[in-house]
């Protein structure tokens, strides 16, 4: 026979309930949201063929190779769709939410979300770290420049990441005053660009590996960070 789990997915606990092809109620639990244990979970069930179904959320990844590995016929749903389905419901709480997200699975009126490997993810992690550090650095140097101002110092309109520090220093240097507020908060600044640059070197490596990326690079303009981007976008 054919059973439909649904699972309401929170971050340290899944909600899980089976249903028949009917649409009769058949199990519920909320477990710890751990491949092991939803599938220790749905052992209790009757045997029969299973297909599982949640919404795309932060754990999507982890548990939709997770319960393919653990031998189940998974789906994630586009999250709008299932929220409109589920907003219809009186009762909004997990265990509702979860024979809701049950019953969208059965009915088939659903959209599903294409999964990105763990590759493509971790390419994605180092490319908004990358972006994380070098805004960080942006706002460090923009808040000197701001502090310059108050003393009537002005640097250049354009001063390059690379040679804000050698162009800063020298001046802050010079007043004791100065040095004693804005030298720590440029020494933070370098130890950031030192870390953004690593990065950096990190992800046009990557993308010197990778065919479809250095393809997207020969359009003027782009860059490794967004060639490497679309390249893994498509994975």
């Amino acid at each position: 026979m054919d059973y439909f789990v649904g699972l309401d997915v929170s971050l340290r606990s899944v909600a899980v309930c089976v249903i028949d092809a009917d649409g009769k109620h058949v199990f519920e639990r909320s477990v710890d949201c751990e491949i092991e244990d939803i599938a220790a979970c749905l052992r209790d069930v009757p045997q029969g063929r299973y297909r599982i179904g949640f919404e795309s959320v932060a754990m999507s990844q982890h548990l939709y190779f997770g319960l393919q590995c653990a031998g189940f016929d998974v789906v994630c749903m586009e999250a709008r769709q299932v929220n409109a389905a589920l907003s219809a419901m009186r009762n909004k709480t997990d265990k509702t939410d979860a024979r809701g997200i049950a019953q969208v699975l059965r009915s088939g009126w659903f959209s599903k979300v294409f999964i990105k490997s763990r590759e493509a993810h971790a390419y994605r992690a180092l490319l908004s770290s990358r972006k994380a550090v070098q805004k960080k650095c942006i706002d460090l140097a923009n808040e000197v420049r701001g502090l310059f101002r108050i003393f009537d110092l002005r640097l250049p309109s354009r001063v390059d990441q690379g040679s804000f520090d050698e162009r800063v220093r020298p001046v802050i240097e010079a007043d004791p005053d100065l040095s004693r507020a804005l030298l720590p908060l440029l020494d933070a600044r370098a130890m950031l660009y030192k870390t953004y640059r690593e990065l950096d070197r990190r992800v046009k490596q990557a993308a010197s590996h990778d065919a479809i990326c250095l393809r997207f690079m020969t359009i003027p303009g782009m860059g490794a960070d967004r060639g490497l981007h679309l390249s893994r976008h498509r994975r």
